[in-house]
């Protein structure tokens, strides 16, 4: 048999990956076998442990690459918005819509992601790979929240991305029901507010936000 050549190793690997990334977040890190995971990397079984040392070690890699993805397709989303607010809305709206809800395998690892990784102890790689991603978008959302410092913007982005990664799990739980629905559009209302709550909502986050900067 002729010998891989290292672009070829890295093509493969970088296959792998990507094809892990997809199947974790569609069946969960225990719903795929190495085998599963070779398969949908149009690669043989027998070449896994060429290029990772378990399974384990693969999860831990392929959760930070979805996770890059996810950061990648926010990044592009806010290019060329005019503003922090445009920027902010853009995310929120796209995260929170019924293409999402479906999209599980091409879609945000948070939400996909989050049972599984609660259930592995503490010191496994998987949840550092999980922290550092997680990290990573509140960052982004910080990043276009309104706020007179750093401080605000993260507690505001930790509590919007808390509401919007919460909508999205309990509408895939329930999809099906009209309360799937129900649920995303709760929480667009409540990230986004329009019409005749806009000035109440948008006042009660700007009042939570001068009392924690003493203004």
């Amino acid at each position: 048999m002729p010998r891989v050549s290292r672009a070829q190793a890295d093509s493969h690997r970088e296959q792998i990956t990507d094809a892990s990334a997809r199947l974790f977040k569609e069946r969960g890190l225990n719903g795929v076998s190495v085998a599963d995971l070779m398969g949908a990397a149009g690669l043989t079984h027998g070449g896994f442990y060429g290029h990772f040392e378990s399974k384990d070690a693969l999860a831990a890699i392929a959760v930070a690459h979805a996770f890059e993805q996810s950061a990648e397709r926010w990044h592009k989303r806010i290019a060329g918005k005019p503003d922090a607010a445009a920027r902010r809305t853009v995310l929120v709206e796209k995260f929170l819509t019924a293409q999402s809800l479906k999209e599980v395998g091409m879609g945000c690892p948070t939400v996909a992601l989050a049972t599984d990784v609660s259930r592995e102890p503490a010191a496994a790689p998987i949840r550092t790979a999980y922290l550092d991603g997680l990290e990573g978008l509140v960052q982004i959302l910080a990043e276009v929240e309104d706020g007179p410092d750093a401080a605000n913007r993260r507690s505001a982005a930790l509590a919007d991305y808390a509401t919007m990664a919460g909508a999205l799990l309990l509408a895939r739980a329930t999809e099906g029901a009209p309360l799937s629905a129900e649920l995303l559009a709760a929480a667009r209302e409540r990230l986004l507010p329009t019409s005749g709550s806009a000035g109440t909502n948008a006042d009660t986050r700007a009042g939570s936000r001068r009392k924690k900067s003493g203004t």
